[in-house]
């Protein structure tokens, strides 16, 4: 029997998996369409309207409606997540503005790490000052924890979501496990 695309029941990594201990909780995200998204600052404008929301355009910030988000990773590039697993590959097709976009939806995994030790956790592989006064809430940066390149978005005052490419999903949950643990 031959099965269609449309036919196939996607798996997310890992999922399922969760890690509850005193001071921090490290859950994998639930399945989310994303977007690598490249355009010069011409084209910001016609491309934010396209996807409901307003391009951010300067360093570490992000922009958010709808369950859709927006994180400025670099001065012509973004990570585009929407939660609901919208096609955001479609919506920009019509757009005139010069413009890459690459749909990243199964290159990553995400995980959600929360409580009051969240920050303490990332913090054991993550260099990057995460204090609210450096790092608050809406905040967004391509960073490392420990071996592994991540997109760090702070969604909450005790809440962040990682992003990870999904080849180091295991490494990344395994390592945000112990150091929640520890936290």
């Amino acid at each position: 029997m031959t099965m269609t695309a449309s036919q196939a029941t996607r798996r997310p990594i890992l999922a399922g998996r969760q890690t509850a201990a005193s001071n921090a909780t490290v859950t994998v995200a639930p399945p989310a369409s994303r977007l690598s998204l490249r355009a010069p600052s011409e084209s910001v404008a016609a491309l934010s309207s396209a996807l409901g929301l307003t391009l951010p355009t300067k360093p570490k910030t992000t922009a958010s409606a709808n369950a859709r988000h927006a994180l400025w990773l670099g001065p012509d590039e973004w990570l585009v997540i929407d939660e609901t697993g919208a096609d955001l590959a479609a919506l920009l097709k019509p757009v005139a503005a010069f413009h890459s976009a690459v749909d990243v939806s199964h290159r990553n995994a995400a995980f959600v790490v929360s409580g009051k030790g969240a920050a303490t956790a990332i913090n054991a592989g993550c260099p990057q000052d995460l204090s609210l006064a450096a790092f608050p809430a809406g905040a967004a940066s391509r960073t490392i924890l420990h071996k592994t390149e991540i997109v760090l978005f702070r969604t909450g005052d005790d809440e962040f979501r990682v992003e990870c490419w999904r080849s180091f999903a295991d490494y990344a949950f395994t390592f945000l496990t112990e150091a929640a643990r520890d936290a």
